[in-house]
């Protein structure tokens, strides 16, 4: 099996199902007073530290969620709260679904959502600066888009933001953790999730700066803070630490080996006619998105699966024929219908890349490509 669909999902690695195995005889409610919950209570704290010294953060920011849809969720819908201030939204056309949902709700509710232009598919800032006003409540900017694999300038944009104290900066940061190194500091709110880099699907987090308060989407008692209710899941947010503390171990020789894969299928791709390469300079290399003329992408996804070889189209929440992300990027209606995503990571293989273009080159033949 050849797989590259890392973006929509990662395998767990050995050693934090081993974590996870291991957290499981810490069997209080880590909630509980008794000293079964206490000993949970310890492994979970020394877990949340771990998270907090790797992403320089501070331990009580920290808000374990089911994933980064619920994070997403929880910040956007916790918005409302703030609508005193404004009902005025900045956002791109380049995020996740599970940013739009919710901001479609405010919208309903009688929010403006405003989409910032891009310039080669990266926020301009100066723009952006020229779209506040002061009912601006909100700027929510991903880090990295799922799809291109585009990088935005958040740091620079979070500085630009300082200047604007009543606005609330968040950012999707899913497809960067793990991957590439980044700075919090101007960031009000991040979210993200465990099984984007070989942890568990089910947790994720939800970073908030300690002196914003919001209003919990899950209530009903205390969990790991007043911010989300439910039972700590003690298994889940150990191995969850353990996945990032392994990500970033050796991220720096990981990254030098995903872009060495990256250039590789870019100057094999770039051979043939009917291939345009939609990631650019501005795209982390963990994510190479591709147009195929002429060939449906569910077309090119199943040929590849014939030969186990898995790749996607989209990404793995979207349910549009039309990629918004590379339609916004290439301003191509044609390429943004016919786009693919090759996801890499620090599991890749040479063999996956040898693999992977054998099949393309038969499966493109087969299909009509032009040669």
């Amino acid at each position: 099996m050849t797989y590259l669909d890392y973006s929509a999902t990662t395998p767990v690695d050995e050693e934090v199902l081993d974590s996870f195995i291991k957290a499981t005889k810490y069997i209080g409610n880590p909630n509980s007073l008794h000293k079964l919950g206490v000993k949970a209570k310890h492994l979970i704290d020394a877990s949340t530290n771990q998270i907090a010294s790797i992403l320089n953060i501070k331990p009580n920011e920290i808000i374990y969620t089911s994933g980064a849809s619920e994070s997403n969720n929880t910040i956007i819908k916790a918005i409302e709260k703030f609508k005193n201030r404004g009902k005025h939204i900045i956002t791109t056309p380049l995020e996740h679904s599970s940013i739009y949902g919710p901001l479609k709700q405010l919208e309903e509710k009688g929010f403006i959502i405003e989409y910032t232009p891009l310039k080669n598919g990266i926020v301009d800032t100066e723009k952006l600066e020229t779209l506040i006003t002061d009912d601006t409540v909100l700027v929510t900017i991903s880090m990295v888009n799922s799809e291109t694999g585009l990088r935005q300038p958040i740091e620079q944009i979070g500085k630009l933001l300082k200047k604007y104290p009543k606005i609330i900066f968040h950012s999707d940061i899913t497809q960067a953790v793990g991957k590439i190194k980044f700075d919090l500091t101007d960031v009000d709110a991040a979210s993200f999730s465990a099984h984007k880099f070989f942890g568990f699907k089910g947790i994720g987090v939800l970073y908030k700066k300690e002196n914003l308060n919001l209003e919990p989407l899950i209530s009903g008692g205390k969990s790991t803070t007043n911010f989300r209710s439910g039972t700590p899941p003690t298994e889940l947010i150990v191995s969850l630490a353990k996945a990032l503390r392994l990500s970033y171990q050796t991220a720096k020789e990981d990254y030098q080996k995903v872009k060495q894969y990256n250039q590789t299928l870019k100057k094999e791709l770039h051979k043939y006619k009917d291939v345009s390469i939609n990631s650019n300079e501005f795209s982390i290399p963990h994510i190479l998105n591709i147009s195929i003329k002429n060939i449906k992408p569910e077309t090119m996804l199943h040929s590849l699966e014939e030969k186990d070889i898995y790749i996607s189209t989209q990404s793995a929440c979207s349910t549009k024929d039309v990629s918004k992300s590379v339609l916004a990027l290439t301003n191509d209606i044609d390429k943004a219908k016919t786009s693919i995503r090759i996801s890499i990571s620090k599991k890749t293989t040479e063999n996956d890349i040898t693999n992977f273009l054998k099949a393309f080159d038969e499966s493109y033949k087969k299909l009509g490509g032009t040669i």
